[in-house]
């Protein structure tokens, strides 16, 4: 057998990756044991779960290869001083010891992280590294369905990195385009995020949710002033108006004069301002990738494109280039962040430096990756833990229990869904879920403060029956991962809701399925088949008979601040701090009226 291990860690996201024989059997996030959102610490807890799981040691690990490059990375971040000095003396003190002392010598961290584990473990020589934007491409290319397409890779920065296009064909990914640092997409995009007040690696999904609040006001004003946008998507950063090259925040205070605004803190109220910045870099953002993919298909003439990298998380900008049909097919990776580097790299030593023969599906529009390869329980599992932590449940038939469920959430009744194998990437996909009805206008205020506690300007995405998909949607591919947004057909109320402003807009009733419909008619679509999730499509097809609807409101098992759940003592904790009705877990059924 050969076993690779790939990891990722020390900026955010860390996770685990297992293959097996070229096989992905497994992946994780390190925050869904932590419990600490984002986490960025080695991810220790998730070795340790696989080395149970497969029953397997590290000696077992023919490979150990990190995502990314730490030398290359330290001279980025070395020569960025050097190139504004004096400039950013305090951040220089604060961050340059931190990566002498902590991360540079990387290999050496890994090795003592994996000997605590196994100290049978001698074998330094077995760790390896791979670039981090390599890490990126060899995510999605190599998951994807396709023998050769074009590649892009847009995120904050790598070791220099911040935008890439590489070709795939077969085992070999080339880079053939790069944009460096400081000039970054991804930097851009979360310089708003903390202007705007949401949290850097995790409020981006906030702004790209509150920009349709607002009109598209600074277009011209940030294109005129940050950055230089050419017609083939190339760019440069104006970085008179940032801090994030040496300094300790994104924006400075010229940043803020363009504006006319102080940078807005977290407990401020939003105003109409933030909605109408944050509706203007979005619409930015979407130009700059369509500009990059007419390029890509112009210059290489390619047919398919995979995206990975944090902003390929942007699924606005994903399916406004679906739309555009510049390719024939599109495939995004579902964990296109750092976590999904773990799996890259992974993959990019198996496929590029072993040159193990690549499989690719024969039905050239299914991929070979499984989005359900983290932690699983099985029914006396999940009876021991149900039994450990106390809990009132009864045991459902599972017939009986897909019709009850169906039948509750017709009733307005909020569903925590916790079956089979934890989701890989920051999406809930129908096995960690919290599931409601599409219909109820109210639904969406219910979800956002009495169960998940957090703004109430948020949209919620449907799971859909994948055949039912083009009779709801403007969309006529499948999105099995909540990569893409469409929007309704079935649309009401257009001439109030193009009359409010702001959250005035979120009283207005837009379509048939109110609850997952965003106030600009788009929803981020999630479709289910009876090969890619049973269970779901089976609770689908429930509701579809009970209600004229096939589809449900899904969005992630957690409340805010706290990563998605993983076992069953996350699930309770949760079920128990939040206002939900029931709690599904495998076929036991926990009911709040019962406690």
């Amino acid at each position: 057998m050969s076993y690779i291990l790939g990891i990722s860690a020390f900026y955010h996201d860390s996770a685990a990756t297992l293959v097996k024989n070229g096989k992905i059997i497994f992946a994780c996030q390190e925050e869904r044991f932590s419990r600490i959102k984002n986490d960025s610490s080695f991810p220790i807890n998730t070795i340790k779960y696989l080395l149970t799981k497969f029953n397997l040691s590290i000696t077992d690990f023919e490979s150990i290869v990190f995502h990314e490059k730490p030398f290359l990375k330290f001279e980025r971040i070395f020569e960025t001083y050097l190139k504004n000095w004096p400039k950013g003396f305090k951040s220089f003190t604060r961050s340059i010891p931190v990566w002498i002392s902590n991360k540079i010598f990387i290999k050496k961290i890994i090795f003592n992280n994996l000997q605590k584990i196994d100290k049978k473990f001698k074998n330094i020589d077995s760790i390896h590294f791979s670039g981090h934007h390599l890490s990126h491409a060899a995510s999605a290319f190599f998951c994807s369905p396709f023998e050769e397409s074009a590649v892009l890779v847009l995120d904050a920065v790598g070791e220099w990195n911040t935008s890439t296009i590489f070709l795939g064909k077969g085992n070999s990914l080339k880079l053939v385009n790069e944009l460096n640092f400081p000039d970054s997409l991804g930097m851009l995009y979360s310089a708003f995020t903390y202007f705007l007040g949401f949290k850097i690696n995790e409020g981006e999904y906030k702004m790209m949710g509150l920009a349709p609040y607002g009109e598209n006001k600074y277009k011209k004003l940030i294109l005129e002033n940050l950055i230089d946008l050419k017609e083939d998507g190339s760019f440069a950063l104006n970085m008179k108006y940032f801090d994030f090259e040496t300094g300790l925040t994104m924006t400075n205070q010229k940043f803020s004069s363009l504006f006319g605004i102080s940078r807005r803190n977290e407990s401020d109220p939003i105003l109409q301002k933030h909605m109408d910045l944050a509706r203007s870099i979005q619409e930015i953002t979407e130009e700059i990738i369509l500009k990059i993919a007419s390029y890509i298909k112009q210059k290489f003439n390619q047919k398919n494109l995979c995206l990975a990298g944090g902003v390929a998380l942007n699924c606005v900008a994903n399916g406004k280039l679906l739309k555009k049909k510049i390719f024939e097919n599109i495939w995004v990776q579902p964990a296109a962040g750092d976590a999904g580097g773990s799996l890259g790299a992974a993959l990019a030593y198996n496929y590029i430096e072993k040159k193990n023969k690549r499989e690719i599906n024969k039905n050239k529009k299914i991929s070979i990756f499984d989005p359900y390869i983290g932690p699983d329980f099985d029914y006396l599992e999940i009876k021991r833990d149900l039994n450990k932590v106390k809990a009132n449940y009864k045991e459902i038939k599972y017939n009986e229990l897909i019709k009850f469920i169906s039948k509750e959430i017709s009733n307005g009744k909020v569903v925590s869904w916790f079956n089979d194998k934890l989701e890989f990437g920051p999406r809930a996909l129908g096995n960690r879920s919290i599931l409601a009805d599409p219909r109820n206008n109210k639904m969406q205020s219910i979800l956002n403060q009495k169960i998940k506690f957090r703004e109430g300007f948020r949209p919620f995405a449907p799971i859909i029956l994948e055949e039912e998909l083009t009779n709801w949607f403007d969309i006529d591919t499948p999105s099995p991962y909540m990569l893409f947004t469409a929007i309704a057909k079935k649309k009401l109320n257009s001439e109030y809701l193009s009359a409010e402003q702001g959250f005035n807009k979120l009283n207005v009733i837009k379509s048939d399925v109110p609850a997952v419909t965003h106030v600009d008619y788009s929803s981020r679509i999630q479709t289910v088949n009876a090969r890619t999730n049973k269970k779901m499509y089976d609770l689908l097809n429930q509701f579809f008979k009970d209600s004229g609807v096939p589809m449900l409101i899904n969005t992630s098992f957690n409340i805010k601040d706290e990563p998605m759940v993983c076992n069953i003592e996350d699930a309770y904790k949760t079920f128990l701090i939040s206002e939900l009705d029931y709690l599904v877990c495998g076929n036991f059924l926990l009911d709040r009226n019962q406690f």
